[in-house]
């Protein structure tokens, strides 16, 4: 029987985990921390209040319908009615784009003054729809070639847009009001740090892979929060006869298969009784599978190889718990403007000067910032007292605010500096604080803030990079050399394949990355 090792007990890991044990291979995936799920994990967070956040991720585009059933997960994806409501700086107010009432939507862009980008702003988002229909079913194949993957999407579509010049043409050209391009220029800059008009087109990259999404580019809420999902995979891994130790460290890879790993927590790393904590066990496969970032890989080889640069991550993450959604300066329904992508200062020019400022070493003022409400889409993450109390969450993600701006011995003072710059920057849109909204737990205010450092820390995540890397275009240029680069999971090593977000189409929870390495595996040791 083959055996497979997969470092990284993430949404990836276990997918691959999953595929590769229900094929009849025999499977150890190695997971650092005391528990499995890696980002896409949902956690108690603040202490005595029944309320389990989506902690890191937190919510569903990229993950195919395939993965799903092949693996029989019971995973439920609810479809959100708003997409996004953005408020104008220093007005009364927003831009509701009403995904269920098209006419609601072009009354609001009237209202702000921008009647004219009704057309021109679902024109845009029809171009990148068809586009979607086009290369999101080839996520779980192996990787097209360029021109195949430009005639399959078509004229019609937006791939001159997206893959021949900078963004920010596009979105000039699509939608006058600095507020409507800053709605489409927020997709390109969720956690990716880039000018919109950055002649290296990452953050087109960053684009296409959020308008991709399921064929529609839609975003929806995983009910019971991520870690059902990363919980069913795993369940998925464990049944097929996928063999899961937590709370070991790998410490050494060799190209020719061997793994090294000791106990750092928990239950021994093996079924051998009497090896005591710390002993380190080795180990040979015929595969490995990194579910881990490629700098965290390049660190662990043995003899080593090519160096692979830090990446640098360019977001705060600040979780909250409310004891009611706060009230806006427009007479709109909070549960309305909540119900989408709540985006705070978050214009065209805005974002500009947010990178200007914050490539120059300064936290933006205002800091850019966009706001989901996971309890309005899906309350059952509210213990029964809360939800009849009227609470809900509120997760911020802060753009802009690069790993460089921290280190690790200014990371603590910075936290609280960054925290300071998003609750300034949602007061800045609200009708009232939004401080005093904040639930008292037996630690204090339920509110929990996460730095770049912190998620480095906290999830291995090299510069606090939610993507583990710069993304790649989702095609090759030439016929691959591998099977392993035909499926977008290849390393120097041909024994070591990339099995997260690190790997060609990864990013995001989508399991892609998990789904294709298992599969270049199975083509590689099939007799």
């Amino acid at each position: 029987m083959s055996r497979v090792a997969i470092i990284g007990g993430g949404h990836n890991g276990l997918t691959a985990a999953a595929y590769l044990a229900r094929a009849g291979v025999d499977v150890t995936v190695l997971e650092r921390l005391p528990h499995v799920g890696g980002a896409a994990v949902s956690a108690q967070a603040f202490e005595g209040l029944d309320a389990r956040l989506s902690r890191y991720s937190y919510l569903v585009s990229l993950m195919p319908r395939q993965i799903i059933d092949d693996l029989g997960l019971d995973v439920r994806l609810a479809r959100r009615r708003y997409s996004s409501y953005t408020p104008v700086p220093g007005g009364d107010r927003g831009l509701l784009i009403d995904a269920g009432d098209e006419a609601a939507t072009r009354a609001s862009f009237a209202a702000i003054g921008a009647a004219d980008d009704a057309d021109g702003f679902a024109a845009f988002y029809d171009r990148t729809t068809r586009l979607a229909a086009a290369l999101f079913p080839t996520m779980t194949e192996p990787l097209p070639r360029k021109a195949a993957a430009r005639a399959a999407a078509g004229d019609a579509s937006a791939w001159s847009e997206i893959v021949d010049a900078p963004i920010a043409d596009a979105i000039e050209r699509a939608v006058r009001s600095d507020v409507a391009r800053g709605v489409i220029a927020t997709d390109a800059l969720i956690g990716t740090f880039a000018s919109l008009a950055d002649p290296g087109l990452e953050q087109n990259r960053c684009l296409l892979y959020h308008v991709i999404g399921g064929g529609t580019g839609d975003w929806d809420v995983p009910i019971g929060g991520m870690g059902q999902v990363s919980g069913e995979l795993e369940l998925a891994a464990r049944q097929a006869g996928a063999t899961i130790l937590t709370g070991v460290t790998v410490t050494r890879v060799t190209p020719d298969g061997e793994v090294t790993w000791s106990e750092q927590v928990g239950g021994l790393p093996t079924d051998s009784p009497g090896v005591p904590i710390g002993t380190e066990l080795t180990a040979e496969f015929d595969l490995v599978l990194a579910g881990i970032a490629p700098h965290v890989l390049a660190g662990l080889l043995e003899p080593a190889g090519p160096s692979v640069p830090r990446p640098e991550g360019a977001q705060v993450k600040v979780n909250m718990l409310l004891s009611r959604l706060p009230r806006l300066r427009e007479d709109i329904a909070p549960e309305a403007a909540f119900g989408g992508t709540f985006h705070i200062n978050e214009t065209y020019s805005q974002l500009e000067r947010a990178y200007a400022a914050a490539a120059g070493g300064a936290i933006p003022e205002p800091l850019p910032c966009e706001i989901y409400c996971h309890s309005l889409t899906d309350p059952t993450i509210l213990g029964d007292d809360l939800r009849a109390s009227g609470a809900h969450t509120l997760t911020v993600f802060g753009l802009h605010a690069p790993d460089r701006l921290l280190t690790e011995e200014s990371n603590e003072r910075m936290r609280a500096e960054l925290e300071r710059a998003v609750l300034a920057s949602l007061d800045s849109v609200l009708a009232e604080p939004i401080e005093p909204l904040l639930v008292e737990g037996r630690g204090g205010p339920a509110i929990e803030t996460r730095t770049t450092r912190d998620i480095e820390a906290s999830l291995a995540m090299p510069g606090g990079h939610i993507f583990h890397g710069q993304l790649s275009w989702p095609w090759l240029d030439h016929e691959p050399t591998s099977v392993a680069e035909a499926w977008g999971v290849a390393t120097p090593h041909a024994r070591i394949l990339m099995a997260g977000s690190g790997a060609r189409r990864g990013g995001a929870v989508s399991g892609i990355g998990g789904h294709n390495a298992a599969h270049a595996a199975l083509e590689l040791l099939r007799p």
